[in-house]
């Protein structure tokens, strides 16, 4: 199955096929020349397909090598990102050579920022290889890593010459990873797709979702790629995908990058700024029980015991979506629609607290 994201400057070609990871060389050799290669991975996916990897682009004339960085949040940094500028320094990387993104979020992420700012530039391919980033994040363009004082604080929007997604790599994650997807699958559905929202409702469990991944992925996928080109550079509608991610991504930071995943600071913050939302009149009566009914059925969290609200505040006061003393929130109409709010950040205390 093949989705085209269409950009003004540059267009590629969204992928989804089970087993294609064996075969990437032969998809590369579609969209590039024969050229240098450094294939970007962390040590858990190393193990599981760098092997293979390397083997098929090889035997399809490219000259590729590969570097691990560790797994986790923790790689994400400029210390890290300066350890793999130096490594492409090592094997001769020019301009006309690329990078390929081999894993989940942190690496699509990590991988993208480095290609994108190397000699100013780069080209690369996003090849995902969990639920979170078949989903998300490889999508789109956008590459950051992050700092003390926020996640994903300093980045590029930088588009991938393609995006493989082969869901059969979803077999090997552990389930905490699987769910770290589902609440990005639960949050697409919530804002954009009450269809997609009914098919979640019909599934028994996080093996029953992953039973029928392709079609669920390409929903997602889909969503994504509305807003990503009606929005390339994330000013306006495409604002709406960080439902739950305003307070997720403070969480994440708070509690010590690692500790909690991306998907379950993001079910997190979509429960919370949803119920405050409730109560405040601006969200359809019932939604929070619904959106929190949905979270659970996946075993995400709705409570924890990391929340810190002076520490949470201070983090959003470094978030992306502010604009002076302003922020941008998402809050749902109801299953399916969402809106964007500005606020005082100062207000942004009223939904944490």
């Amino acid at each position: 199955m093949k989705l085209t994201v269409t950009l003004p400057n540059h267009s590629y070609d969204l992928t989804i096929e089970k087993g294609l990871l064996s075969s990437i060389g032969e998809w590369a050799e579609t969209l590039w020349n024969p050229q240098k290669i450094v294939v970007i991975t962390d040590k858990n996916v190393e193990k599981l397909y760098g092997e293979k990897v390397l083997e098929s682009l090889n035997a399809s004339h490219f000259e590729a090598t590969l570097i691990a960085v560790e797994p986790g949040e923790q790689s994400k940094s400029l210390m890290v990102a300066a350890t793999l500028y130096d490594y492409l320094a090592e094997q001769g990387l020019t301009r006309s050579d690329g990078v390929i993104a081999l894993g989940g979020g942190v690496v699509g992420d990590l991988a993208g920022f480095v290609a994108s700012t190397y000699m100013r530039g780069l080209h690369f391919l996003q090849v995902p290889t969990t639920l979170l980033a078949q989903v998300d994040s490889s999508i789109g363009g956008k590459t950051a890593v992050n700092t003390s004082k926020a996640k994903n604080l300093v980045g590029t929007f930088a588009q991938p010459d393609g995006v493989l997604i082969d869901p059969l790599t979803l077999n090997t994650l552990e389930k905490r990873r699987v769910r770290e997807g589902i609440a990005e699958i639960i949050k697409s559905a919530a804002i954009a797709d009450k269809q997609l929202w009914n098919r979640l409702e019909e599934l028994a469990n996080e093996k029953d979702l992953l039973t029928h991944s392709e079609d669920i992925i390409a929903a997602c996928c889909r969503i994504k790629r509305k807003v990503v080109e009606e929005d390339e550079l994330d000013n306006g509608v495409r604002l709406l995908l960080n439902f739950g991610h305003t307070i997720g991504h403070a969480l994440e930071n708070t509690a010590g990058y690692g500790v909690l995943t991306h998907g379950e600071g993001v079910a997190l913050g979509m429960s919370k700024i949803n119920q405050v939302a409730e109560e405040k009149g601006q969200t359809k009566s019932g939604t929070t029980e619904e959106l929190n009914q949905m979270i659970q059925k996946f075993n995400l969290p709705i409570t924890t015991d990391h929340w810190k609200e002076d520490e949470i505040f201070e983090a959003l006061t470094h978030d992306k979506k502010t604009r002076g003393g302003n922020i941008n929130i998402i809050l749902l109409e109801e299953i399916g629609t969402a809106k964007i709010v500005k606020i005082p950040i100062e207000e942004m205390k009223e939904y944490i607290n």
